[in-house]
Formats: C-alpha cells, structure tokens, sequence
C-alpha cells in the first residue's frame, strides 16, 4: 500500500477507516528494518498524524493499531522528531500506564495497550538523546518503578514486565541522573533485589543462603530467565561504583543478600546452554560490582553431601565461576569483554579470602611437575591463562597477569616460577618489581611446596622461558682470546649503531624495581650509592 495513501487516510480521522489501512500497512511492514529515504518526510508527518490520532478517545483495538504503525516508524531513527517532544512522549508514557504525577499513576486497563507503547518508548529511548533527556525531566522512572514496586500484588503479563525492566534498562544504561535518581532516590538496589527475588521464586534457608531441594536444582524458565537478566542488568548500571567505595553495615547487609541471590543464579541453570551462558555472564558482571567485603556469601552456605568442600568451607560457588572462566578461554571470541570481568572477582576474591585463594591456587598451580615444556605450552588452565599474559589486548593480559600473581601471593619469585620471567616481565615492570621482592599484601606466610620432578630440574630451568633448555655448544669455544674480543666488539658496536638511530633503547633496572633508559638507571644507582655513601660519613 503507497505511504501517501495510508497518510491521507490518517489525516481524514476517520476512526475504522484508519484502522482498517493501518492493520494492512502493519502487516505489510512488521518485519521491515531499513527505510527509503525518498519516503522520510512522508514517514515524519505520518509520525505527527498518528500522535495527535493517538490523543482522541479511541477503541483500544484502534491503540494498539495505532501504536503498532508508531512502533515500526520508531525503527527509523530518521524519523523520530515527533515522537522526541514532550507531548509526544507524555501521550506515548500515559498509554504505557508510566506517566507520573504527584498524586498517581494513570492507569490503561487495556494490557495490549500498555505492551505496545512500552515498545514505542524503548525503541524511541534507545535511538534518541532528545527523548533520554525529556524522559529524565518527567520523572518517568518514578511511574516506571512504582509498577514494578506492585508485581508482587498485581498479575502482569511477562511481556509487560519484560518491557518495564527493558526500558528501565535501557534509561538508567543511557542517563547517569536516571541511574542515580533510581539508585538513591527510589532506592533501586532494594526494589531491583526484591524483584530478582521474586523473579526466581526463592525461599530462604538462612539469611545469606537460598534453601534448595536435595539433588539438581530444575532450570529457570525461559521467562523468568529473560526477566531475571534484564533485572540483573539495571542493577549493574546502578551498582558500578559500589566496589570501590565503603559502605556501612545497613548497606552491606543489602549487598550481601543481593550476593547471596546471585550465588543461587551461578548455581542454577536457564534453558539451554547458551542461555545459561549468558544468564551466568551477567550474574558474573553484577557480582563484580558488590564491595569486596561482601563477596564472603559466596562460600557462607554450610557443606552438605554433594558440595565441593575445601578447609572446611563450601567452595561450589567459586568451582562454577572457574568452569565459567575455562569456557570463556575455550571459547576464546571477544576475550576482553567475555573474560575481564570473571578474571577480575576471582582476583579480588582470592585477594580477600585466604580458602578461595588457596582453592584456586590448587586448580590453577598446581606444583610443578612438567619443566620441560615452556609454562604458555599445554591444554591445562594454567597454560590458557600464561599464553593471555602476552596477549595483544593491554586490559586481557593485565588481568590474566593480576589473577596469576595473587595466586602467588604477589611474590616474584614464585610467580617466576610459574610462568617464566620472559612472561612475567610486563606486570613486573609495571609494578617496579623487575628487580624481586614483594608487594605489599595480607598473606599467610607459608612455602610453597615443590615436587620432587621440580627439585630436581630447578638448577637446569631457565628463568626467563620457565623450562628445562637443551645445552647448546658453546659459539666461543676453540676461539682464541683476540677473536673473542673482536666478537665481542662487533656486538657493542652493533648494538651502538642500533641506540643511535633509535632503533632500540637499552634499558635498565633503576634501584626501585622499575625500567628505565640504561644511562638513566646508571645515573639513578650512582645517585642511590652516593646517598649511601653519605649515611655512612664515608668521603
């Protein structure tokens, strides 16, 4: 059906008549994505026609026709103006059932009705600016959070929710004054919890533990799976600075029950593999988010008969985030976004907690049996995890390194050991540890147990590749004295000419563990010896 015609038929007002012409342009362009540009400024007043059609008292079938036409316009962001004013989006939030006021919610009996413009405004948020900042001057996040306050007392639909916990997304992703305003003002940490909580139909054991039925838990259903991840994603953008500032013991008790909460969403299954994948994914995000302090519900539920127990302690929470961490690595597709974020809990996990350390440091490093092999060669974990401290992406090969040398209990020499110094290099020049030592750190002091394969070869291992190397023939051998210095010369003066056309920089290490350009480092370990000298009253 030509555009002109559908628009002209709108502009008559004729009520079945427009119904009639709209029901036949929906069905011809439901799954239509990309638009004729020669058509766009038909598509704008069509747009302007159909919101003003939208304001008259019409028959709810007539609403949701209507708001179907505005949905698939919606998809060209060419054409969004009309729906991008205050009025526009004012008619589109009173039809969602979402247009706040002081004193109440207007309510639309009619649920078609609702579903449909929640899917107008998604598509309106998410493609414009202009509609963002007037959805924040409204308020329509108080409208918004005010139904989803009410799921516990009112039967919604799942499509419905979805689309509340969508745009409520897709605001507090786009809005940092919605994300806050939701956080603080509405609190939305509690709101969200107790929504996730309802959402998963949990019952509780004790305060931080979720009870469950002896033997496998069943799969979440497809929609609760799909309303739990759009919750578990409004959280995140409403908790991303949590883990880096102090919280007090009301809110700490807050996160530690969302914690808990999120252990039972590692411990269950969606439908299916890949939506469990990405079900665990988010959960693994959120929990990145908690304050360090209140990762210990992770390993607070008692061991029971079938649980991983390790000190004591139930480990099976940390033993999925670890199967979680191998697949990703399998998988090795978008390593920066699919494995920072694990890598970085179980470090700052094991930073904090001395048995998941331990446990993770037992799965990961194991003691040393194979030196024959460089550390990065192999298909154990370890191997995957020192092969991404040479990774290209600075931020994969950061944390892989970071992960690794917590382990070690951010002693050099051990974390050498492991991985080789040739690997090792890069996080210890960034932490000025190229020379040995130890970070500063909250750990227990006991050694390293060595295997007696390990004992044996560890005068042979070299430092820098972390193997046992085949002895070469030695180049200088049957040369006399001067051909060994004439070599020797070639080699400076090759390395001189390399230096001076700034092929290469020597570099050296300054008295502080860091690298420095070689003449630099020279003259920083003059300095530090003279500095002796004078603390000694020697001339």
């Amino acid at each position: 059906m030509e555009l002109s015609a559908v628009v002209a038929t709108v502009e008559s007002g004729e009520q079945d008549t427009v119904l009639k012409v709209l029901q036949i342009y929906n069905a011809e362009k439901s799954q239509c994505f990309t638009f004729d540009d020669e058509e766009q400024e038909e598509r704008k007043k069509m747009a302007q026609l159909l919101i003003k059609f939208l304001e008259r008292e019409l028959q709810p079938s007539c609403q949701v026709t209507c708001l179907e036409s505005i949905r698939i316009l919606s998809r060209d962001k060419h054409c969004l103006d009309p729906f991008t004013t205050k009025d526009g989006l004012k008619t589109l939030s009173r039809h969602a059932g979402i247009d706040y006021s002081e004193e109440l919610i207007r309510e639309v009996p009619d649920l078609d009705v609702i579903l449909e413009s929640l899917k107008c405004l998604c598509n309106i948020v998410f493609s414009s600016p202009r509609a963002q900042e007037l959805m924040a001057e409204a308020r329509l996040v108080v409208g918004l959070a005010k139904r989803i306050k009410l799921y516990n007392e009112r039967s919604l639909p799942h499509e419905v929710k979805f689309f509340d916990l969508r745009l409520l997304f897709l605001l507090t992703a786009l809005r940092v004054d919605i994300r806050q305003q939701l956080a603080q003002e509405l609190r939305g940490i509690s709101l969200m919890t107790d929504t996730l909580e309802l959402t998963l139909g949990v019952k509780w054991m004790d305060p931080y533990e979720v009870a469950t039925e002896e033997g496998l838990l069943p799969p979440l259903p497809r929609q609760e799976t799909e309303r739990a991840m759009e919750i578990l994603k409004v959280l995140f953008n409403i908790t991303f600075d949590s883990s880096k500032r102090e919280v007090d013991e009301e809110d700490a008790a807050q996160y530690r029950h969302l914690g808990a909460l999120l252990r039972h969403c590692l411990m269950i299954s969606a439908d299916g593999e890949d939506r469990t994948e990405e079900f665990h994914s988010h959960t693994v995000n959120l929990l990145g988010n908690l304050p360090l302090k209140c990762l210990d519900v992770l390993l607070t539920p008692k061991v029971r008969p079938g649980s991983l127990e390790y000190m004591g302690v139930n480990m099976d929470a940390v033993s999925i985030l670890l199967d979680f961490l191998e697949r990703r690595l399998d998988r090795g597709h978008k390593l920066k976004e699919s494995l920072t974020p694990v890598l970085n809990l179980l470090t700052e996990s094991a930073r904090v907690h001395r048995q998941t350390r331990k446990f993770l440091k037992a799965k990961v490093l194991p003691p040393l049996r194979d030196v024959r092999n460089r550390p990065e060669v192999g298909n154990s974990l370890r191997n995957k995890l020192v092969r991404l401290m040479t990774h290209i992406d600075t931020d994969v090969k950061h944390c892989a390194a970071e992960f690794l040398f917590v382990l070690c209990k951010e002693s050099v020499s051990r974390f050498v050991k492991y991985t080789g110094y040739g690997n090792a290099a890069g996080l210890l020049a960034a932490r000025g540890l190229m020379a040995g030592g130890r970070e500063e750190g909250e750990y227990s002091e006991d050694e390293d147990t060595d295997t007696e394969e390990y004992k044996e070869a560890k005068p042979n291992i070299n430092p820098v590749t972390g193997r046992v190397e085949e002895k070469l023939p030695n180049p200088m051998e049957g040369m006399t004295e001067e051909q060994k210095e004439y070599e020797a010369m070639k080699l400076v003066n090759m390395f001189d000419k390399l230096s001076r056309e700034q092929v290469i920089q020597p570099m050296g290490i300054t008295p502080s563990g860091s690298l420095a350009p070689m003449e630099n480092a020279i003259r920083e370990a003059a300095d530090e010896r003279s500095s002796s000298d004078s603390d000694l009253g020697l001339d």
